[in-house]
């Protein structure tokens, strides 16, 4: 089956518009269930699900993304390569941004917003999806923003006088994680195709990895868990394979057949959260730690809340109030990325825009924060309309 429903788009886009408002919203007196939770902490608020969420989905669009390929007439070859470019995208752009706090810049010789506005125009001129444009402008454009990340990275120092530091990967930042996550879901994907029972056998995998991991029990992998920490920790790759079974497994249902497509996902999505408060029982439910009992918490929900956004959605044709966040799930890294260039080109000019953010009234600080992502999802579609809109 290979109709796409509006369901997975607006999840995304829904996904990705939380994920906006809880980062806005880290800030001292807001509701703690909101917020995320501390490393030690048995127990999760509405930001601890909102990436894994987007993680799960990252999985469930993977079988789009192949098949129409494939249909293209890519071979595996092509797609592989195509995979692996994506992947590296990410994590260039994620070591980038998580780097920015660490920047001296005393050592570098520019202010670190400064330094960030840069990266991420450089970052829009090289992965923008130019249209309309003559191929040797778009090389130009291209190569002066591979030229700026070049000069930007190799100014980049951190540490003190006496101990200079460079770009570190202590951790891929977002875009990394969700990299690494891209890159086991689509080489399973690829490898397996539609195998409900094979792509089974790799999600297990992971989620062994993610148990045997905190059990610390891989300590003889440290070598090379600086590269290749992401994946052999389990916890992200499993959220994103989950995300790709449930794909593949409602594909194979067909979104038409609604009442079979409902009860099994209410099964599924029931399933997952009675394994995560089970392994409640071994592993603390911690976002920080990246516990399997968190992971499997966070597939339940996301599971549940597809079947609600599907039964609105498509089965019910409540379709108007998709249009604030349509823009957001077809157009992710852009809506993403977007508004840091402003929280920079804010920081660097040291005006207090954001006035909500000064207010003592916890209910003014959180309308402000939902009006923010809303008005970055504007943002994004309205840089699209206008030739800038991020594809990798």
């Amino acid at each position: 089956m290979n109709q796409r429903i509006l369901s997975i788009d607006i999840m995304r886009g829904l996904t990705l518009f939380l994920m906006l408002f809880v980062n806005d919203l880290y800030m001292p007196g807001v509701p703690a269930w909101l917020g995320h939770t501390t490393a030690d902490f048995d127990g999760m608020g509405l930001a601890d699900w909102v990436f894994p969420g987007f993680l799960f989905m990252v999985g469930m669009a993977v079988p789009f993304a192949v098949q129409s390929r494939i249909k293209k007439g890519h071979t595996n070859l092509t797609i592989f390569y195509h995979i692996l470019v994506r992947t590296l995208s990410l994590l260039v752009i994620g070591v980038l941004m998580v780097n920015v706090s660490r920047l001296d810049p005393e050592l570098t010789g520019l202010p670190k917003n400064l330094w960030a506005i840069l990266v991420y125009v450089s970052i829009f001129l090289v992965w923008n999806n130019y249209k309309n444009l003559q191929s040797w402008l778009v090389y130009l454009l291209k190569g002066i923003g591979i030229a700026g990340l070049v000069i930007l990275a190799a100014m980049f120092k951190s540490g003190s006088a006496e101990a200079v530091t460079w770009l570190h990967t202590s951790w891929w930042g977002i875009l990394g994680l969700i990299g690494w996550g891209y890159l086991a879901a689509s080489l399973v994907y690829l490898l397996v195709k539609d195998n409900l029972l094979q792509i089974a056998v790799f999600w297990a995998l992971f989620f062994v990895l993610n148990i045997l991991s905190q059990m610390n029990l891989l300590n003889f992998l440290n070598p090379i868990k600086p590269v290749f920490g992401v994946l052999l920790s389990g916890n992200t790759p499993s959220i994103v394979l989950a995300g790709l079974f449930f794909s593949v497994l409602i594909r194979r249902i067909g979104f038409t057949d609604y009442k079979k497509l409902i009860r099994t996902s209410l099964i599924i999505g029931v399933v997952l959260l009675i394994i995560g408060f089970v392994l409640r029982q071994w592993f603390i439910i911690s976002k920080i730690q990246g516990t399997p009992s968190w992971a499997m918490l966070c597939n339940g929900i996301s599971v549940l809340v597809f079947v609600v956004l599907y039964i609105v959605i498509d089965l019910f044709k409540l379709t108007k109030w998709t249009v604030l966040f349509k823009p957001a799930g077809q157009n992710s890294l852009t809506t993403y990325l977007a508004p840091d260039i402003l929280y920079y080109s804010m920081w660097l000019s040291g005006v207090p825009i954001l006035v909500y953010k000064q207010s003592e009234y916890a209910g003014v600080v959180i309308l402000g924060s939902i009006l923010w992502a809303l008005a970055m999802i504007g943002f994004a579609a309205l840089l699209a309309r206008i030739g800038i809109r991020l594809r990798l």
